[in-house]
């Protein structure tokens, strides 16, 4: 995305003697331009909704002082862009545009907002009010009955089209009815689906999501739908548009799409007045928050459409609708004090210790503090009483200090630095601290002695997706640690009955399924058991990809940096992460007597054996179905010959092995890029 940066030397002298407010109005495009694509671009939010919305507001009402300054391009004039030249996806121009809605904080601002409707209709019209869900704006097209396109909001004109990603969520029908009609709603992560990511991810010591909203962002513009289809991706459907409308209101074709198959929320209410209108907000606003997906506040739509034709549309926002935002819950409390952990990878965590307090239903004692960079930028140090709020309803999240004249307003910008001063040595084992500027953290050098890194480790190792081992989680190995029966990975394997037994609590069932999983663990594949080993940055995709280059632990402890980095999407940084393990002659120990305790450390046959280079460097699409191998089959094949499956067809696909039955979506895309079809005999010819 281009930003426009807006040259103040478009400003003539003497068109006005306010210069301060001209500065101002190119100041807040700047920044609002760079909002907007940092959340609909990189789901990276720089600023809270409210605080955004603050900002537009002030922009707007210095643009319509200075009509002089009149700029199409200013994000008064548009909405925000998720378009991107990166995503690989194909891009659409929307039927009718796909615009955001106005946005208001106040129930004032509600009754103005339906007087004006009134006013301008000579009518009070019935106001269908709706829970606003937080998540990603879709836009559903059925042709002849059948789901063929799935559009982002894009720029509001044009938007990606996520067909596949799309079908991947469960609630969304391939098919329904039989007429052409679009169908638009909001694609949601639940909270149990972004609970569940966010843990995998922080067990990798990867970024975590700042709300479900980012995290559904993310998923949908993913290249793979597999992984798509393992998040959990739901919807909520909210509006119904053809040129054969089913119904004369909007509430009547939500209620015909319902029959229809489409996931229509329940939470919906035809209002006769504004005070059942009230009423509806009032409710929803304790009720939302036992809801399994985030919401954010409530939509107002005039039911009548005749009406909403009638009310039209400005640059960016629909007349006969509006958003009401929630307010953030926030208490102000004090800060005891910064405690610190230490992770797996050694990155040292502060947390902040609170004064307990009541969000959302439930007791905050405690918040995570990020980094030292964030608690610098917010000014923050122990004995200040703070802002806390729940993040997404779900997270706590410090967001400022009391200041003085302080009201509930974000602190968090602007902030003064605090007297804090990062610890400098780490608080389990007292080894020196280093700066890692990479992730703005400090980490814990000491892999090899410190205990929340030992036992990390071990966690890491018996995971579900390493080892699978039953019966170790993070209080058994933080017992075992503590009686000296583990220090490291390889320890499990000299584990003996009696030794557990003689722990308290410990029965002979719960001692059995422990050393049974640990039996059962000899049996896991070799490019499982190199994610296991706990290799820094090599996740459980790119051990996959080793596994299948290096076929036992000693190529891969062999290898040549040039020859790792000829492995897809080992880089720099991955390579030389390899090569330090393996130079540490106690991790070379620790393998030896994995390889002496049975553990798979080599390809256990020839499937994990690279047969060719024959499709190397080549990305390929299978479709539909076959008669001599199966989907999965071909996978397998694909990448023992170096190519690469993907999911979904773009300019990268070198082409589609496709079987019967190929599904429409991808035959279109290729023709209409000119991507070759591959049928299964020319494919097993071309392999052979």
């Amino acid at each position: 995305m281009q930003l426009n940066l807006f040259d103040t030397d478009d400003i003539q002298p003497g068109q006005d003697n306010n210069l301060d407010e001209r500065n101002e109005i190119l100041a807040l495009r700047k920044e609002l331009e760079e909002a907007n694509y940092k959340y609909y671009v990189l789901s990276q939010p720089t600023l809270s909704d409210r605080e955004f919305d603050t900002k537009m507001r002030r922009l707007q009402e210095l643009e319509a002082k200075h009509p002089e300054l009149a700029d199409k391009n200013s994000p008064t004039q548009h909405v925000g862009s998720d378009l991107s030249k990166k995503s690989g996806f194909r891009q659409m121009e929307h039927k009718r545009p796909m615009l955001s809605l106005a946005n208001t904080y106040s129930e004032q601002e509600i009754r103005d907002w339906y007087e004006r409707i009134c006013k301008d209709t000579a009518y009070r019209p019935d106001i269908v009010c709706e829970l606003k869900y937080d998540g990603l704006s879709i836009s559903l097209i059925y042709e002849n009955g059948e789901l063929r396109h799935a559009l982002t909001r894009g720029d509001g004109t044009r938007g990606d089209d996520v067909i596949d990603n799309i079908k991947t969520i469960a609630s969304i029908p391939w098919k329904a009815g039989t007429g052409n009609f679009e169908i638009r709603g909001e694609v949601l992560l639940p909270w149990k689906s972004f609970e569940r990511l966010n843990k995998e991810r922080e067990e990798q010591e990867e970024p975590l999501f700042a709300n479900p909203r980012n995290a559904a962002s993310g998923t949908l513009k993913l290249q793979d739908p597999r992984i798509v289809a393992k998040r959990g991706l739901y919807a909520y459907l909210y509006y119904l548009l053809s040129d054969n409308l089913p119904a004369d209101t909007h509430y009547g074709c939500l209620q015909t799409a319902k029959q229809m198959g489409f996931n229509i929320s329940d939470a919906i209410s035809v209002c006769h007045s504004i005070e059942e209108i009230m009423q509806f907000i009032n409710y929803w606003d304790t009720a939302r928050k036992t809801l399994p997906v985030a919401t954010d506040g409530i939509v107002l739509k005039v039911n009548d459409l005749m009406l909403q034709r009638q009310l039209g549309y400005t640059a960016k926002t629909p007349r006969w609708a509006i958003a009401y935002k929630f307010p953030a819950e926030k208490q102000l409390t004090l800060l005891k004090k910064i405690t610190y952990q230490v992770g797996r990878t050694g990155v040292v965590t502060p947390v902040a210790n609170l004064e307990p307090v009541q969000l959302s239903g439930t007791i905050v004692q405690r918040a995570t503090l990020h980094n030292e960079d964030f608690i610098l930028q917010l000014g923050i140090q122990e004995g200040d009483m703070v802002w806390v709020e729940k993040g997404g309803e779900i997270i706590p999240k410090i967001t400022g200090k009391e200041q003085p004249g302080d009201s509930q307003v974000n602190q968090a910008t602007d902030m003064p630095q605090s007297g804090f001063r990062f610890i400098t040595t780490c608080p389990e084992c007292g080894a020196e601290l280093v700066r890692d500027p990479e992730q703005s953290a400090w980490r814990c050098p000491n892999e090899d002695g410190c205990p929340p890194q030992l036992k990390g480790k071990i966690e890491h190792f018996v995971a579900r997706k390493a080892m699978n081992i039953d019966g170790l989680g993070s209080e058994t190995i933080d017992l075992f640690y503590e009686r000296g029966l583990l220090r490291n990975i390889a320890d499990l394997y000299d584990l003996q009955a009696e030794q557990i037994l003689s722990l308290e609590g410990f029965q002979q069932k719960a001692t059995r399924n422990i050393l049974d999983g640990i039996a059962a663990s000899k049996q896991v594949p070799w490019n499982r058991v190199l994610f296991a080993l706990g290799i820094r940055y090599v996740g459980e995709t790119t051990a996959k990809k080793l596994a299948r280059r290096f076929t036992s632990v000693d190529m891969l402890r062999k290898a040549t940096s040039e020859q790792l980095t000829e492995v897809e999407d080992v880089g720099v940084q991955i390579a030389e992460s390899i090569s330090t393990y393996f130079s540490k002659q106690d991790n070379i120990k620790i393998t030896e007597r994995l390889r002496q305790a049975g553990v798979q450390l080599e390809a256990a046959d020839a499937s994990a054996t690279p047969i060719s280079d024959i499709l190397a460097g080549q990305t390929i699409v299978i479709s539909g179905t076959f008669q001599k191998h199966s989907r999965d089959e071909y996978k397998d094949i694909i990448e023992q010959h170096g190519g690469k499956n993907t999911g979904s067809v773009s300019k990268k696909t070198d082409f589609i092995l496709a079987g019967e039955n190929m599904g429409p979506q991808k035959l279109e895309k290729a023709r209409q890029l000119g991507i070759r079809i591959m049928s299964e005999e020319e494919f097993l010819d071309l392999i052979s």
